[in-house]
Formats: C-alpha cells, sequence, structure tokens
C-alpha cells in the first residue's frame, strides 16, 4: 500500500501527511467554535481624561457611585444600603441627562467589586459607564 511504484523489500520513505491534515483541521474547526466567544465578553468603560466634560453633561449631572475600602457605598453622595445598589442607580439615571455612571474606588477595593457595580450600573439601565480616579492625596510612606 505504500505506492505503485515501491517494491516489497525497499523501505518506506514517503511521509503519510493525512494525520497531520487531520489534526490541522480539527484544530481550525475548534478555534472557529471558540473565538465568537471569546470576542463577545466584557464591559464598555470609558477612561477619564482632561476636559471631558466640554459639550455634555457636566460630571456633577451623571449618577456617581463612590466605593470606599470598607465597602460602603454611595449614589450621588447619599449611602446604599446592601442590595438596594440597583434600585438607586435607577432613580438617579432617571434624573441624569447623559445616563451616564461614574465609578470611583479606593485603591484598596478589589477589581471584582468595582466590575460588579459596572455591571449593577449596565443592568439598571446606564447607557455608559466610566471609572474615574481617586483624587485624594495618596498617604505618605512611613520612614
Amino acid at each position: 500500500m505504500a505506492g505503485a511504484s515501491q517494491k516489497a523489500d525497499e523501505p518506506i520513505v514517503d511521509i503519510n501527511v493525512t494525520p497531520l491534515v487531520d489534526v490541522c483541521l480539527v484544530l481550525v474547526i475548534i478555534f472557529m467554535a471558540v473565538a465568537p466567544m471569546a470576542m463577545t465578553w466584557g464591559i464598555t468603560v470609558l477612561h477619564s481624561k482632561a476636559k471631558t466634560a466640554e459639550g455634555k453633561a457636566s460630571i456633577e449631572e451623571n449618577v456617581q457611585v463612590k466605593l470606599t475600602v470598607d465597602g460602603k457605598l454611595t449614589v450621588n453622595g447619599a449611602a446604599v444600603p446592601a442590595g438596594g445598589l440597583a434600585g438607586k442607580i435607577s432613580e438617579a439615571l432617571v434624573r441624569s441627562k447623559d445616563k451616564m455612571v461614574t465609578v470611583t474606588a479606593d485603591e484598596g477595593n478589589h477589581v471584582g467589586d468595582v466590575v460588579e457595580i459596572l455591571d449593577t450600573a449596565k443592568q439598571a439601565g446606564a447607557a455608559k459607564v466610566a471609572i474615574l480616579k481617586n483624587e485624594t492625596a495618596p498617604p505618605a510612606p512611613k520612614g
């Protein structure tokens, strides 16, 4: 079966590429199936820049969510009870011009907590979400 021109006592010198082609085709099919799932997950976030409020609603007119290191949440300066974040954001979005939610968190907060707030804001009806840097001065190093 090695070939028509090969005699019984000669060694097989041809390379069988059929298994290689089979493996490559299976890998292509797997990547085609997984690629759309890898591309669609995530949250789009606006980055804070200087002069972002020009021509738009100012930061004060949007919904401001603040997360402290000890886990306390405030929406537009009012404290939020546990489990009531979505309701407070929905109420505040009704009065918001751009339907934008800005989240400010302290350095010690976990990324998962901030992402959960962003996800809650999107589910509550926010058209845009942004993460702002906390403008408080960093603590002086002990020395």
